[in-house]
This record gives structure tokens, sequence and C-alpha cells, in this order.
């Protein structure tokens, strides 16, 4: 066993606070928690990670250890979106549930900022800069987004949900989009449509993309040409939806399946479709995706593509937690980036 100042983790150099976590059997949230300080750690939890830390030798790190007293025990959660769409999907009160459930069991105060206008990026820019929070969650990120980057030059430590590309070199929680588009476009096949539309998310959303990859691949795999014609883009929103399913009419007037990239714009697709007298799901089978309340309250009942919201809230603060209790950014630390992707899984319902 390794005790004392001449304790080496696994990696030869200075331990590590996964190999403390390994040591102790608890992820590297919690001991970041009682690293510090928080009281909702059990005691035999507490112990078992202070006996980790001794024997192992771990020390957290000085640039740890100087900013301490420079704290503001506050994190942001960023939504680079209009208010108005914050509080009308509920991806983003699901997202804000996980998150508050997980910063509960910590001293950390959560500051909610939108930044859906350039003078609201401008005065987070600033606010951000004047280092007033210790982390910062930025939910909802475009590819041209400059959140990340200004996050990234500040050294602020940073979680995402959902990378803008396959490039990410920030930590990113994500559920597995090109599955649940993937997983959508098999169920309608398995249902014997032939004509399946998809109503895509906005594309500067890596997300969205994923999901037109999942759906495409699907219908090739089944022996199925991918006709362009049958992808409109959407923006989440449900005049977006409608919109969006108006076209498709006009274009594909005999489409017999619409898989739409949120279940607020199945919605707004759905009215539509009642307007033009087609019936759910006789004429047109209907999926979407996020399987929010809307899917389970919609008549008929909505089938979708269930993503974990509240659990990529939860990941998305231990994560953070983390990189606060390291102080340091992963880039300067070297170590790969942090891409997590949690698993979607279909609920089918009377709409498919």
């Amino acid at each position: 066993m390794a005790t004392g100042h001449g304790a080496r983790g696994r990696s030869g150099g200075r331990p590590t606070l996964e190999e403390v976590a390994a040591r102790a059997g608890v992820g590297r949230g919690t001991v970041s928690r009682v690293i510090n300080g928080s009281p909702r750690v059990s005691e035999a939890t507490r112990a078992a990670v202070e006996a980790a830390v001794a024997e192992l030798g771990y020390v957290p790190n000085t640039a740890a250890r100087a900013l301490a007293a420079n704290r503001t025990d506050a994190i942001a959660l960023v939504v680079p979106e209009p208010e108005t769409r914050f509080f009308s999907e509920p991806y983003f009160s699901d997202m804000l549930k996980g998150v508050g459930a997980e910063i509960s069991d910590t001293e950390m105060q959560l500051l909610l900022i939108f930044a859906g206008s350039d003078r609201e990026r401008r005065r987070l820019a600033q606010y951000l800069a004047a280092h007033r929070v210790d982390g910062v969650l930025l939910v909802s990120v475009h590819a041209d987004d400059p959140l990340p980057d200004l996050l990234a030059q500040l050294e602020i430590p940073a979680v995402i949900s959902g990378p803008r590309s396959a490039a990410e070199t920030l930590t990113s929680v994500d559920s597995d989009n090109y599955g649940g588009g993937r997983s959508a476009a098999e169920h309608l096949l398995a249902r014997g449509r032939h004509k399946i539309a998809h109503i895509t998310g906005r594309l500067d959303v890596y997300g969205a993309q994923r999901r037109v990859d999942g759906y495409q691949d699907a219908l090739r795999d089944a022996g199925h040409e991918v006709d362009e014609a049958l992808i409109e883009p959407g923006d989440f929103t449900e005049e977006g939806g409608r919109r969006a399913m108006t076209r498709l009419l006009s274009r594909c007037p005999d489409l017999d399946a619409v898989f739409a990239g949120s279940d607020v714009m199945a919605a707004g697709a759905r009215q539509v479709l009642r307007e033009e007298g087609r019936r759910i799901p006789d004429d047109v089978a209907l999926v979407g995706y996020d399987d929010s309340a809307i899917a389970r309250h919609m008549d008929p009942p909505l089938t979708s593509v269930r993503q974990p919201i509240e659990e990529m809230g939860r990941r998305m603060i231990d994560l953070l937690l983390e990189e606060i209790a390291d102080r340091r950014p992963a880039a300067s630390r070297g170590l790969e980036r942090r891409q997590v992707v949690l698993a979607t899984e279909l609920e089918a319902r009377a709409s498919s």
C-alpha cells in the first residue's frame, strides 16, 4: 500500500483524482465533493475517500490551493437562446431539473443566464471575464457560438450539453443522437412505412445533424433510397414544425410517416396533418424526439425517442465540479477530451 510523501499514482506521477475515486470505490464527483467540504456526503463515504487520499498521498495541485480564496461558490447555467424558447421547450426545464437536483448536494449557487441576443452575449462576456463564477454549464450550443472558445480563453471550467462537432475540445455530455435518429426510422420501417419524412432540428446544432445521419443510415441499410425531398429543416419550435410539415406535404403528398426532431415540432406537424385530413397513424405515422410530457399528452399519444435529459444535467454538474476542484481546464491538463454519451430509447405509442 502506498503511503506518505513517496506515493505515486499508477501513471507514475502524482496520484490523480481518478485514482483516489477508484481506491475509494466512488465516482470522481463524490471525491470532488469531499475535497470541497460538501456536507451532503455520508460519513462512511467521506471516511472512504479520506482514507484513499491518505493511502495514495493525493495532494490537490498548488494552483487550486492558491485560487481557493478566490472561489465564488457559484456556477452559471448559460442558455444562448431567447427566454421564450427556454420556457416553451420541455428540454430546458428537464435539464434545469437535473442540474438543480445535483447541485443541491453542494454549497454552490446556480445562476441562470440567457444569452440569446448580441447585447446579452456582450454583457455575459464582460461578466465571465470578471471571473464571477467558478464554472459554466453551456446548454444548446450552435456550431458558430463564440462562448465555448471564450470560456477556454478565460480558462473557466466549462461543460457543454453536446459537442459542437466531432472535434469538440471542451468536456461535453450528450445523448446518442445518431442512435436515436436511427431507432426512429427503423421503428417506422418496421411498421411498414415506405415514404418516411424527417423534420430536422436546427442543423447548426451537431446533435440535430447526428439524428439526420441515423435516420438516413437506417433507410439505406433497409434498402431504401434517401430522398432529399423528404427532409425538411426545422428549428425545434412548434411553428417551425408546422411550416416544415406544410412544405413536406406540398412536395410529397403521398408520404406515409414523419419523424420530427423534437416533440414540440411533432405537435406542430400533427396540427397540419389534421388540418389536411390525414389520420394519425392510419394515413401518416408520427414519431417525435425527447419523450417529454407533450408526447404523453398528445392525441393520439406520441411515439418518441427518450433521451435522459435530467441525467445529462446531473452528469454535467459532476464533471464541472471535478474541473473546478482541479482548477485547470482539460486542455491545459493535457487530458483527452471527455465526451459522455448517454443511451436513448424509443417509446412506442399510438401515433405510429
